[in-house]
C-alpha cells in the first residue's frame, strides 16, 4: 500500500517487539511530501478520508502576508527562500514549507504606507520643492481636514530601522504560517522586532558557515 503512518512496527518503551496482528489499513495511509517549489501556481486537489480534500501546492509564487504592527494584509510576490531551521537543502532548492523564512516584494506594502500616512517609507526619498510665498493658495475645508488627518496619522508612522532598510532594498523578510502542501497556499506575516533580529542573526551565521 506504500507509505504508512502506522506505529505498530515500532518497539515498546521497554524495547520489546510488538506482535504483528494485522496488515496495513487504508486509514493509516500516508503520502509523499509535497515539496512545494517556487514557480507559477500549480495546485492539485487530493481526496482524503471522509470525502474531504487537501490542496497539494506543487508550485506557488504569491501569497497573502500580514504586516502585524499596521494591521493590514496584502497579496505579494514571493522572491525566494532565505532560511529554514530544519534543512539547508530546502533553502537551496527554494522549497516552501511552514515556518521557513522567505523574501517578498515590498511594493504593495510601500504603496499602502505612503497612501495611508502621506509620507515616504524611507528617508532617502527627496522632498518635493515647496511652493513660493506668492503661489500659496487658500486651502478648502476638505483639504484642511485631510491635512489634519495625515498629521495625526504621521505621529505613529515611525517604523524600525531594520524594516526601513528592507523597504529601501525593495524586499521584506517574512515567515510562512500556512502549510503549502496541505492548503495549497503560502500565506504568512512580515518579520518585525525581536523575531526579525533573531532570524537576521541566524541568516548571517548560516552564510558564514557556507563561505
Amino acid at each position: 500500500m506504500g507509505i504508512s503512518r502506522s506505529s505498530r512496527h515500532k518497539r515498546s518503551a521497554s524495547g520489546a517487539q510488538r506482535p504483528h496482528y494485522r496488515k496495513k489499513r487504508r486509514f493509516e495511509l500516508a503520502r509523499p511530501s509535497a515539496m512545494t517549489k517556487l514557480g507559477p501556481k500549480r495546485v492539485h486537489p487530493v481526496r482524503t478520508r471522509g470525502g474531504n480534500h487537501k490542496f497539494r501546492g506543487l508550485r506557488l509564487d504569491t501569497g497573502n502576508f500580514a504586516w502585524t504592527s499596521e494591521h493590514i494584509m496584502r497579496k505579494t510576490r514571493i522572491i525566494g527562500v532565505v532560511y529554514n531551521a530544519s534543512n539547508n537543502e530546502l533553502v537551496r532548492t527554494n522549497t516552501l514549507v511552514k515556518s521557513c523564512v522567505i523574501q517578498i516584494d515590498a511594493h504593495p506594502f510601500r504603496q499602502w504606507y505612503e497612501a495611508h500616512y502621506s509620507t515616504p517609507v524611507t528617508k532617502k526619498v527627496s522632498k518635493a520643492a515647496a511652493p513660493a510665498d506668492g503661489e500659496q493658495k487658500e486651502k478648502k475645508p476638505a483639504e484642511k481636514a485631510r491635512v489634519k488627518l495625515y498629521e495625526q496619522r504621521q505621529k505613529d508612522a515611525a517604523i524600525e530601522p531594520a524594516l526601513e532598510a528592507q523597504f529601501g532594498a525593495g524586499r521584506l523578510y517574512a515567515l510562512i504560517s500556512s502549510r503549502p502542501g496541505q492548503s495549497g497556499r503560502a500565506d504568512g506575516y512580515i518579520l518585525e522586532g525581536k523575531e526579525l533580529e533573531f532570524y537576521l542573526r541566524r541568516i548571517k551565521s548560516g552564510k558564514k558557515h557556507q563561505a
